[in-house]
């Protein structure tokens, strides 16, 4: 009889009253217990994909901010190397080479009579 009786109070207590869901869900132990005990393992794996999500965002920034500098840089070095580029070649004129050697005093002339090969004959 005392199973019985024990059986009766489990069936009691598992069927839902009309009053102790309202009763149960403000009190807490509803969420705490039912709910949160129950899903323990979705709300892990919904936690962890939460941060992989966020952490993944972060690196995409940060390689977005580094991209955006690498390509500043880049123009600013080709703009610097067609600088750089200029400047060699009007120093490189004949014009401004001769003005240079006579400036330092290197006591240089330059050619009156065109450049001439040698031909050599191997007998």
């Amino acid at each position: 009889m005392e199973e019985n009786k024990e059986v009766n109070k489990e069936n009691t207590s598992k069927q839902i009253k009309p009053g102790s869901f309202i009763k149960e869900f403000l009190s807490g132990s509803m969420v705490s217990e039912k709910i949160i005990l129950k899903n323990l393992g979705y709300i892990s794996l919904i936690t962890f994909l939460a941060a992989v999500y966020i952490g993944n965002r972060f690196h995409a920034e940060k390689i977005t901010r580094e991209e955006t500098k690498l390509q500043r840089e880049v123009k600013d070095l080709r703009a610097e190397a067609l600088s750089t580029s200029a400047a060699l070649m009007y120093i490189s004129k004949q014009s401004e080479v001769f003005s240079m050697v006579r400036e330092k005093g290197l006591n240089l002339e330059e050619l009156k009579t065109p450049p001439f090969k040698l031909l050599v004959n191997n007998k």
